[in-house]
């Protein structure tokens, strides 16, 4: 599914510059743990090329915390939320042990820039790119991935550590992404990018 909406959608090329990217890692959490199974192991290479290439990693975790901060997710998904303290807000633990305390970023809707201190955390640290990875693909990796582009970060989108709810929103986001907010990235791009190496 990646590699063919990837070769179909790319419009733009460009490598991510470790000096001034960030890696975000959208919800990788319990909740989502089987719709994220299936990209685990191409999230675990991103965060691992990314630790090599000394590239800042924000890992978000999505949480309601009272109805006074539930929006109109409330509504939208009847009440059906994540709430903090549960398991289901936990990240995964394959994604947890790769995290550290002050890398995770807390957020209570689609836009991981909404509601937090995202975007200070990444001016402090002089970062101009992000790369998003995690779930959903059609929702909050979509959304952030809009909300960056708009606060001026250059995005990196990827194909192949990024889960749709289902395939036809993956490729209309994938569209979405290449027509007007990112550069589409997969894994192997991602070390030929920053290392000038394939994949093994």
């Amino acid at each position: 599914m990646a590699s063919s909406s990837y070769k179909k959608y790319e419009i733009r090329k460009r490598d991510p510059n470790p000096k001034t990217t960030a890696l975000l890692v959208i919800d990788m959490q319990n909740y989502f743990a089987s719709m994220a199974k299936p990209i685990l192991s191409n999230a675990i290479t991103t965060i691992n090329l990314c630790r090599e290439a000394s590239i800042p990693i924000f890992f978000t975790r999505h949480c309601h915390k009272s109805p006074a901060d539930y929006g109109m997710l409330g509504e939208w998904w009847d009440n059906d939320l994540i709430f903090d303290g549960t398991v289901d807000s936990e990240l995964i633990p394959e994604i947890g042990r790769l995290s550290k305390p002050d890398e995770v970023v807390d957020k209570n809707t689609y836009s991981a820039f909404e509601n937090t201190r995202l975007h200070e955390m990444l001016m402090e640290k002089k970062v101009e790119e992000v790369i998003i990875t995690g779930v959903m693909t059609n929702l909050c990796c979509e959304t952030t991935a809009r909300a960056a582009f708009v606060k001026g970060y250059r995005v990196f989108f990827s194909t192949d550590a990024t889960a749709p709810s289902d395939s036809e929103l993956y490729e209309a986001t994938l569209k979405n992404m290449a027509y007007g907010f990112a550069y589409l990235v997969d894994c192997k791009r991602l070390q030929q990018g920053l290392f000038g190496k394939g994949m093994k």
